[in-house]
């Protein structure tokens, strides 16, 4: 886990964290990337594809209105006309990379689950494309920038997730593992091969196991790291000096089986357990 303390005030406490820029720019532009598919492969333009946003833009703000003050011109924020260039300059680059009038999609933000060893793997795939031969090229854009040769293990994780449970649910390891970079337009690539998928199937039930530990003693320690900085929770984390709150009557069943949700953006993936795994553990608590 990044830090235990966090996936605890996330799933257990569910603590309110504020509009992210960054989570929402990212909705919006990925949502614009799906979108643009819908219309015949002639019309798929740069210019059309910007043309989605407004409209996206719109909607997002009418399902969660608290994104509206991300661009409401206030100081130190931008104004609509700049938030919405801003999306506009990252599908440009997308334009630089790939060529969406070459592609048809097979699966867009695919919703994929499967079971491993009673352990249910969930997540959503921005696109899925398959070839006339049935290979497989799994693609996932960033809004971000591409990391470095240091932090590529950590991001091809999310894709090597992706990876086995599709190959569990179709039977096939994807041929290609494609991470699209559009803050500086770059693309990292990867081919998986089963021993790797392998290997990611037991970090998950290691994953898993230390959730079970975690939630069974409720233990939830913090683990400080240069992240630490974005945290939203600063003040009720003991590594600054806060004190976290108690925990809620439920706290065991809350952690081990956490409702499925979609991350606010570039991507997402889940591990829950089997309901019978939840009773076993709440019986030995």
């Amino acid at each position: 886990m990044q830090c235990p303390l966090l996936y605890r005030y996330r799933v257990i406490d569910k603590l309110p964290e504020p509009a992210s820029p960054a989570a929402a720019r990212g909705t919006l532009v990925h949502t614009a990337l799906e979108r643009i598919f819908d219309l015949p492969a002639e019309q798929r333009t740069p210019e059309a594809t910007i043309g989605l946003l407004p409209e996206q833009w719109d909607q997002l703000v009418a399902q969660e209105p608290e994104l509206a003050a991300l661009c409401d011109g206030d100081e130190g924020v931008p104004d609509l006309t700049k938030w919405l260039a801003d999306a506009g300059d990252l599908v440009q680059r997308w334009f630089t990379l790939e060529n969406p009038m070459f592609l048809e999609p097979a699966e867009r933000e695919l919703y994929v689950e499967a079971e491993c060893e009673g352990l249910t793997l969930r997540g959503y795939v921005d696109r899925l494309d398959v070839a006339p031969d049935g290979r497989l090229r799994v693609v996932d854009y960033k809004t971000g920038r591409s990391p470095s040769e240091l932090f590529e293990g950590k991001a091809l994780f999310q894709m090597k997730f992706y990876a086995l449970v599709l190959w569990r649910t179709r039977g096939v390891i994807p041929t290609m593992l494609q991470l699209v970079y559009l803050k500086d337009a770059q693309i990292l690539r990867y081919e998986p091969v089963e021993a790797e998928l392998v290997a990611t199937e037991r970090k998950m039930q290691a994953l898993w196991a230390a959730i079970e530990v975690a939630a069974r003693n409720g233990d939830w320690r913090p683990k400080k790291s240069r992240l630490c900085s974005f945290c939203h929770h600063q003040d009720v984390c003991p590594e600054f000096g806060g004190t976290p709150p108690p925990l809620p009557d439920d706290a065991l069943e809350r952690a081990l089986n956490p409702p499925s949700r979609r991350a606010a953006a570039d991507g997402a993936h889940q591990l829950v357990p089997a309901p019978t795994q939840v009773k076993a553990a709440a019986e030995t608590s």
